[in-house]
């Protein structure tokens, strides 16, 4: 019997892709264009507009004077906008900025008549484990995706259960989202066409209606449509229009029993292109620090700043979520559209910088300006290391950093100035052109704090804050000129800087709160486990680094676990492209270096260094065979900082090196002490345990390298992380990609996919030739695994750093006591992110473990009321400073404190 059918119109619209965004917009307006005058021509007809807002903003910014078309065919139902703002690639970046997509999206979908209520996730290259809370948290019961669903769902849909029980029905696109165009390859034949269809996959529909999602990338559908689909409706099959919305809420019966809990990475039904979690790595970082620093911005300006700076924030998220897209951070377009990718989130990290900086300047307008203002990010106490240039005495070893409460702690020197900065002869007739380095006081750097005029010699003694009272440069011109009159020939000019140095300092700051110090000429006893460094070991009481004599080094962990010969580089051809990692056939793996250098930088006691140069002879490309790795060679030094700090548990660890190869992956290994039988990565509210292997089936090899953020952890190793990266477990070790260099979006033929996932076009930006490629990371040993090491607060310590600025009140006033804003303590909670919204202060608080954790909240607010992810009060609870918050399994809990 002929089965009903829904066709939902609708396209997927990538931003920017093998084209720059402006080039794809221009397309997006005529193709809009075409929608709008379809639907108000047919009332039949229905259109989705991708699941992502950031389409309707695009084109209403070019067709103002088309709102309230969009907004009267949104109301009547025959345009379905939002949830997202951007259909983003859900893996690299955080879950901070996946809520702040939909509640943007949602937000600029209610001002156009409402959001489409359907999780909408077309072409996202695979799931994180948490979308569905993040759904239902929002109030959405329902997701639609493509991607990544196991072999184990044989329906249509599938119940999508979170970590933490959460679930979302999900309707399961298996033929894609593009499954509806072959139905109309030749208008003519619709109903046989259709029928046909519905026979081959009759045991994925049940009763339910068979979906035919009519539209693909950039493409709108014909305006004849709705008028070939009533021409081959039928009473035995009657074919409707609808939105997705529509269909999975009014369409689709049948009961849903197919459970798929966590992630979603199958390759079974759908390539979900793991290589672009490696490729072009400068975007992830860009990601990273623009995350953080907005996440910072945010904080400091919510607790330390009467200034609303909302419009500044707001314009901030949406170029990092802009960036986000699957085809933007990811890295799998053209140069160009790398090249915009990463300067907008440039630009988002230079906007929250200013916000940030303004209201740590608010602050440091309370410290005098010959001490510092340490702000601490995180809701925890910390005791945090800084940076500073500070006046030295002559005896340099005698200084010492004082708190506001008078007590005292030594600090480590890390470097001297020079203080002769000029020492020039000069003809008198010249002096005037001396002068006009000077910018009203400031001179190379520093501000003139006096000057010493005789005849044949002019003197400038600069400081970091002048003590001498004003300075009048109109003055200083006057008396030159006179002199040089008065003694012609040859001068000396000389610039003199005050001794100054760069010291590092240990500073106790307070829970998201505020610390000043000084740093002066004193005495201080060594009350702490100081850092220590020989010629091939550093240590601090907590770990030990053994440097081996091939440049690896093994750790020794607090609780005596020992990881041997770490930092060992692997080296291999890569003939694949943006989307894939393809090894040549006849590949050359290089993992021993020709030459090793050890250097000792710093001895403590605050902080040991080492570098570690290591030099490979790395093949410059692939060969003419691009199974063949060539036989040219480049030379490569790789330097490695391994660097341990007085109280710190773990090993930091920074990479560098020159890169000046083409086609190669270059990754960092891990051995463990014992055969491990899988692995597990902290990203996007959870920990995702994962076996050795992946689900394949499809078009694609399906190569265990999987997705890791904030950390990623295999038997006693974990790996804290700066940024968005992929990793495998290798025999008994831990991979992590430093570097994957490749030159095209796509490649026709590849070893490990079955299809082209693109054109073939030249991306030559993405060898990353002549680029410098630093990574950082650090090592965590612990026998007991990652909670046992208190992974997620460490990870959250290592890549939050405090942030510091000089004071500028009068010097010589007391330092400002110790501010405190808000705490939150308890095991396994991470905070991911402090913001002021009008109700108050918003705090987002997640249980990352499986057994649930309890939240202490503590700060100056009475009472606090729990929201929905889209900031809808729940509940409300008197809270005189203190509020304990019980969280379950995984759970994503947003308060608000007023």
């Amino acid at each position: 019997m002929p089965k009903n059918a829904v066709f939902v119109p609708h396209f997927h619209w990538d931003r920017e892709w093998y084209e720059p965004f402006q080039v794809f917009r221009h397309r997006l307006v005529r193709a809009l264009d075409t929608v709008l005058d379809t639907a108000e021509a047919d009332p039949d007809f229905r259109f989705t507009v991708d699941g992502q807002l950031a389409a309707i903003e695009d084109y209403l910014e070019m067709r103002p004077e088309n709102r309230d078309r969009v907004v009267a065919l949104v109301e009547r139902g025959q345009l379905a906008i939002g949830p997202w703002l951007i259909l983003l690639d859900e893996f690299l970046c955080s879950g901070e900025t996946i809520v702040r997509n939909l509640q943007m999206g949602w937000a600029a979908a209610a001002k156009l008549g409402g959001a489409m209520p359907i999780g909408y996730l077309p072409d996202m290259f695979g799931h994180v484990a948490q979308i569905p809370q993040i759904l239902a948290r929002a109030g959405i019961e329902h997701a639609a995706l493509w991607r990544g669903v196991p072999s184990s769902v044989q329906g249509h849909a599938f119940r999508w259960r979170g970590p933490d029980g959460s679930e979302v029905r999900t309707e399961f696109l298996f033929d894609g989202y593009d499954n509806g165009l072959d139905v109309l390859l030749v208008p003519d034949v619709i109903g046989r066409a259709l029928d046909e269809y519905a026979e081959m996959t009759a045991h994925r529909w049940g009763t339910d209606p068979v979906l035919a999602m009519a539209g693909t990338d950039h493409v709108a559908p014909d305006p004849r449509l709705a008028s070939w689909l009533r021409r081959d409706s039928t009473v035995e099959r009657p074919i409707t229009i609808a939105t997705l919305a529509e269909y999975v809420q009014q369409q689709a019966r049948d009961e849903v029993t197919a459970v798929v809990t966590g992630e979603l990475r199958s390759h079974v039904r759908g390539n979900i292109l793991p290589g672009v979690l490696s490729v072009r790595r400068p975007l992830k970082q860009r990601m990273a620090v623009a995350e953080r620093t907005v996440d910072h911005a945010e904080r400091m300006n919510a607790q330390w700043s009467a200034r609303d700076e909302s419009q500044f924030l707001s314009l901030a998220w949406h170029k990092i979520i802009e960036s986000t897209a699957h085809d933007s951070v990811v890295g799998s377009g053209t140069d160009e559209t790398a090249d915009q990718v990463e300067g907008r989130l440039a630009e988002a990290a230079h906007i929250a910088r200013a916000v940030r900086d303004a209201a740590l300047a608010e602050r440091a307008a309370l410290v005098p300006s010959d001490g510092y203002l340490v702000a601490n990010p995180l809701p925890s106490a910390r005791t945090t290391l800084v940076e500073v240039d500070v006046l030295t005495p002559q005896d340099t070893d005698a200084l010492v950093v004082t708190a506001a409460g008078g007590s005292t702690r030594p600090v480590q020197l890390t470097s001297l100035a020079p203080t002769v900065l000029g020492d020039e002869r000069v003809d008198a007739s010249q002096l005037e052109r001396v002068l006009r380095r000077i910018h009203r006081r400031e001179l190379f750097g520093r501000q003139i704090d006096r000057y010493e005029l005789t005849p044949g010699s002019l003197v400038f003694h600069l400081a970091e804050v002048p003590t001498s009272g004003p300075f009048d440069l109109m003055i200083l011109r006057r008396e030159v000129a006179e002199a040089a009159a008065a003694h012609p020939g040859e001068w000396t000019v000389l610039t003199l800087a005050e001794a100054r140095a760069t010291v590092l300092v240990p500073v106790d700051v307070p829970a998201s709160g505020l610390a000043g110090f000084r740093v002066e000429p004193g005495t201080a006893a060594q009350n702490f486990a100081p850092a220590t460094a020989t010629a091939h070991r550093l240590a601090n009481g907590l770990v030990d680094v053994d440097i081996n004599t091939d440049g690896t080094f093994d750790v020794t962990g607090t609780d005596g676990t020992v990881l041997r010969g770490v930092g060992r580089l692997v080296d291999g051809g890569d003939r694949g492209d943006s989307y894939n990692y393809g090894p040549p056939a006849q590949d050359v793996l290089v993992d021993k270096p020709t030459d090793v250098v050890v250097e000792v930088l710093e001895t403590g006691p605050l902080r040991s260094r080492a570098l570690i140069t290591r030099t490979y002879p790395w093949p410059t490309a692939l060969s003419s065979d691009r199974d063949v790795r060539g036989a040219e060679i480049a030379s490569t030094p790789v330097e490695t900082l391994v660097e341990v700090r007085a109280g710190e548990p773990f090993v930091r660890v920074s990479t560098s090196f020159l890169n000046r190869s083409a086609d190669h992956r270059l990754r960092w290994h891990v051995p463990l002490p014992a055969p491990v039988a899988g692995s597990a990565s902290a990203g996007q509210f959870a920990v995702t345990e994962r076996g050795l292997t992946a689900e394949g089936g499809w078009g694609e090899f399906p190569i265990p390298t999987f997705p890791a953020s904030e950390f990623v952890t295999a038997g006693a190793a974990t790996v804290l992380l700066d940024h968005a990266t992929e990793y495998e477990v290798v025999g008994d070790e831990l991979a992590i990609t430093l570097l994957r260099a490749i030159g095209s979006i796509s490649v026709n033929i590849h070893p490990l996919r079955d299809e082209p996932a693109a054109s073939e076009i030249p991306a030559p930006g993405a060898q990353e030739l002549g680029v410098r490629i630093d990574n950082r990371f650090a090592i965590l040993p612990s026998a007991a695994g990652w909670q046992a090491a208190d992974a997620v607060a460490q990870a959250a310590a290592f890549r939050n750093d405090a942030l510091v600025t000089r004071g500028t009140a009068p010097a010589g006033q007391p330092l400002p006591a110790d501010a405190s804003g808000i705490a939150v303590d308890g095991t396994d909670i991470s905070v991911s992110s402090v913001r002021r919204v009008p109700a108050g202060i918003e705090v987002r608080l997640v249980a990352m473990t499986d057994a649930g954790s309890t939240a202490r909240v503590t700060g100056s607010f009475t009472e606090a009321s729990t929201v929905d992810l889209l900031g809808r009060p729940l509940s409300t609870i008197p809270a005189g400073g203190a509020l304990e918050v019980a969280l379950g399994p995984w759970e994503i809990r947003t308060i608000v404190l007023r």
